[in-house]
């Protein structure tokens, strides 16, 4: 066992690190039981998952692995297929971490578990594109920040990508949000009348459309990282 790999698995790297920002791991019988109570959804492959402390992804690699697995079921006899319902799974997943070392431990975890669960299925490597493709959506939504304060470790607001795929076509719609602008619940943040974004839920009740912080042109999910 390496040591990134020894660092994964334990649930605690230092003392010091828990002291200094409460760091301790979630282990992977843990970490299965809680996702199992939502099985349905970690099986759905376009099901969005945001863990606000990932430390070293124990959490999103098993997501991971489930929806791999589902794209498997549903588009292992089309290649072509199974690349874009595999980068769909990939794009789904969202994580927020404090640490710089276990952002970058985290998004190597989850390109490994990408390739290593692609060569198992299709008896096949990654394309260089395809790979590009997968490395850009971590880098875009694996971020290094802080889930509290909303902000990342530049001090920009957290922003996170939303992947819209369109069709069977390969064609993604990319908007850029900000985690505090998603987060906005209107029992805490009252609306004035007329505010922008402002509707009427059929209830009656107030709610918000999220607005972008920025778009993006349609275009081909293997071309994403065109558009850095």
């Amino acid at each position: 066992m390496n040591v990134t790999d020894d660092k994964k698995e334990r649930q605690v790297v230092s003392k010091q690190r828990v002291a200094d920002h409460g760091e301790v791991y979630t282990a992977k019988r843990e970490v299965n039981a809680m996702l199992d109570l939502v099985k349905e959804e970690t099986e759905r492959i376009d099901s969005r998952f945001l863990e606000p402390a990932c430390g070293t992804g124990n959490f999103l690699v098993e997501i991971l692995n489930r929806k791999m697995e589902a794209v498997h079921r549903q588009h292992a006899r089309n290649r072509y297929e199974y690349d874009q319902a595999s980068a769909v799974a990939v794009s789904s997943m969202y994580g927020v971490e404090l640490l710089p070392d276990n952002v970058e431990t985290c998004r190597n975890r989850l390109l490994e578990q990408y390739i290593d669960t692609y060569r198992q299925h299709l008896s096949a490597d990654v394309s260089p594109d395809l790979e590009q493709c997968i490395r850009f959506l971590l880098k875009k939504n694996i971020l290094c920040g802080d889930a509290l304060t909303m902000l990342q470790a530049d001090g920009h607001p957290i922003t996170f990508c939303e992947w819209t795929f369109i069709g069977t076509g390969g064609k993604v719609k990319r908007r850029d949000f900000e985690l505090a602008e998603l987060l906005r619940n209107v029992e805490y943040d009252k609306p004035k009348a007329g505010e922008e974004g402002l509707l009427f839920a059929d209830t009656g009740e107030p709610t918000f459309i999220h607005l972008p912080k920025r778009e993006y042109p349609l275009t081909d999910y293997l071309k994403l990282p065109d558009y850095e």
